[in-house]
């Protein structure tokens, strides 16, 4: 007969995925991941596998509770545009007060594992493109809607703002002068004017 779980696998995984926020994938071990979940070795590898797919799994779990968010707000009725603007607003307040918190998860995954990690890589890709993606099906609305000019690239801005974000990301991670972030959060608003 089969034991049951001890621990939610759920819960875990957050804990899992704060920890590696907090320090990173190669600064976080397995013996502070078994710290950290208060989860035994056996159990972790027997639920989740080792380090890296558990890493993994919590940058999933991050995914989908992250992502849907983000398209919801830009599928609301009514105007596009002021969704937008409020995305980006959003973006900039959350870069700008994160510190010193640990950026977004998406970007540090792109810069600490994404060049040697595929399997990394293809979950950060996998967001970006979510994102254009929802981006690129709210600017098209607003195009049809005569908020934006017809002669305006959805997918364009919508890559220029994919981009934007994460620089905004770096950015608030670092110790970054928020005028910078200010300037360029003012000139992204500017765009959709």
């Amino acid at each position: 007969m089969a034991r049951t779980k001890e621990f939610d696998p759920d819960a875990a995984l957050q804990r899992a995925l704060d920890l590696f926020w907090e320090r990173g994938y190669e600064a976080t071990s397995m013996a502070d991941l078994v710290a950290h979940l208060g989860v035994a070795r056996a159990s972790i590898y027997a639920t989740f596998g080792g380090k890296h797919e558990l890493y993994l799994k919590a940058f999933e779990h991050y995914l989908r509770t992250t992502d849907p968010a983000i398209a919801e707000a830009l599928s609301q009725p009514g105007p596009v545009l002021p969704q937008v603007k409020a995305l980006i607003e959003r973006y900039a307040a959350e870069s700008s007060r994160d510190r010193p918190r640990h950026g977004c998860f998406v970007v540090n995954t792109a810069v600490e594992l994404a060049a040697r990690d595929p399997e990394a890589a293809r979950l950060v890709e996998a967001s970006w493109n979510f994102l254009e993606a929802s981006l690129t099906s709210a600017l098209t609305r607003a195009r049809a809607q005569g908020e934006l000019s017809p002669d305006r690239d959805p997918r364009a801005l919508a890559r220029f703002l994919v981009v934007f974000f994460q620089g905004l990301r770096v950015l608030g991670r670092a110790p970054a002068d928020d005028n910078r972030l200010h300037d360029a959060t003012r000139e992204a608003l500017a765009v959709f004017d």
